[in-house]
């Protein structure tokens, strides 16, 4: 056969590799400016990334860095002793949590820290609990380190907030890890203090670890305070890994910074395999994150003042569409309103039967990009981010609520 490949198409990628989906949100954003730059007006309500600029002084930080020759070589696999001190100073005055510098992990982006969190702690056929509709990231990160995501779904009618009863429901001797996130992409949906705290002394009485991912701590809205699991139940502290960054807060997307911290062996796991898979962080991204964290904090009330004004803007919009069910996203910058009163309606000549084929439809026909909750969980629903200009989510929300009337 002289050196012809005969092997084939499925032996060609790894079965896990295979098997991860592309990022649905990242898809339908990339769609979204692809047919923008071929000159649709499309809005797009996909990417959930901050609009605004980094603020200066944390983009100067990083210019100054970048002119230190020290910076352009490599650096602790663990993360600069500096930044994971300030991460430590940041955590207990947000929290109250009181965290071992030795036990914080800087990591490229909250997605690096997602991967090495389930890398970790989850062996073959581990059963990890995943409250639905959950971040499209989730349930990849656990399949692709060997464990079974076992989605607990709360709708439209709980506010998308799981209660202790569904999880013990679905808890098996199995099952090791419950994935915990609020304020919560895809939803906005924000634990109570008192929620928060009985989910934690039920996963502190069975054993079970929890990953808290804390990305979105400090976009909440209506005078509510963030419930933190570890504030909440401090005996947990030994079974618990907490996920954050600085890419939401501080409009640091494009930098890739994030951490994680959690009992010493599972860090020094988690270390071993990012010193292995991309070594340090950037050090001028690291220096930048370090700014953040320590120089001014007036963005951050700046940022969550125009999120807030926005979440009040689409929630009145998006409930004048026609089938729309809106409950209140008190966090992050997402709303996610059901629409399963929708599907099987006529529109423009067809007929959604699911939530992406309603996705599809005020795509083509509203020139409006959004995310079927098919990237989430279940379908019957659609993620709209509100990190945009508020002419924008009037126009956007305005072409649906005329497709749909």
């Amino acid at each position: 056969m002289g050196g012809v490949n005969t092997q084939s198409p499925a032996r060609r990628v790894s079965a896990r590799l295979g098997a991860l989906q592309e990022s649905a949100t990242l898809a339908v954003d990339a769609k979204a400016k692809a047919l923008k730059a071929a000159g649709r007006p499309v809005i797009g309500f996909g990417a959930g990334e901050p609009d605004f600029p980094t603020p200066d002084h944390i983009v100067e930080a990083a210019v100054k860095a970048a002119r230190i020759p020290a910076n352009h070589r490599y650096s602790p696999a663990k993360g600069q002793p500096a930044l994971r001190e300030a991460i430590v100073a940041k955590t207990l005055a947000d929290s109250g949590v009181e965290v071992d510098p030795n036990n914080v992990l800087v990591t490229n982006g909250g997605k690096q820290a997602v991967f090495q969190s389930f890398a970790a702690l989850v062996d073959e056929g581990d059963e990890v609990l995943l409250p639905a509709p959950y971040w499209t990231t989730y349930p990849e990160a656990i399949r692709l380190a060997g464990g079974v995501p076992v989605e607990v779904f709360a709708g439209a009618d709980q506010e998308y907030k799981v209660t202790v009863e569904q999880l013990e429901a679905a808890r098996t001797d199995r099952t090791k890890v419950l994935l915990f996130c609020s304020p919560s992409n895809p939803t906005g949906a924000l634990y109570s203090k008192e929620q928060t705290r009985a989910i934690g002394e039920w996963a502190l009485e069975h054993g079970i670890w929890i990953i808290t991912d804390e990305i979105y701590e400090h976009l909440v809205y209506d005078g509510l305070d963030n419930s933190y699991i570890l504030r909440e139940v401090p005996e947990l502290a030994n079974q618990t890994l907490v996920l954050n960054g600085v890419a939401k807060t501080y409009a640091m997307t494009g930098w890739r910074v994030g951490w994680m911290y959690g009992p010493s062996d599972i860090i020094k796991a988690a270390t071993n395999m990012q010193s292995h898979l991309t070594s340090n962080v950037a050090n001028v991204c690291q220096a930048a994150a370090l700014e953040a964290l320590t120089g001014d904090q007036s963005s951050v009330a700046e940022f969550r003042e125009a999120f807030d004004r926005r979440r009040k803007l689409i929630v009145a919009e998006l409930r004048k569409v026609n089938g729309f069910e809106v409950p209140n996203p008190q966090g992050a910058f997402y709303a996610y309103p059901s629409v399963e009163k929708v599907l099987g309606r006529e529109i423009a000549g067809r007929t959604p039967t699911t939530s992406s084929e309603l996705a599809e439809i005020i795509l083509e026909e509203a020139e409006v990009a959004v995310v079927p909750g098919e990237a989430f969980g279940p379908s019957g629903f659609l993620r709209l981010s509100y990190a945009m200009a508020d002419e924008d989510i009037l126009e956007g929300v305005g072409r649906i609520q005329k497709l749909l009337a």
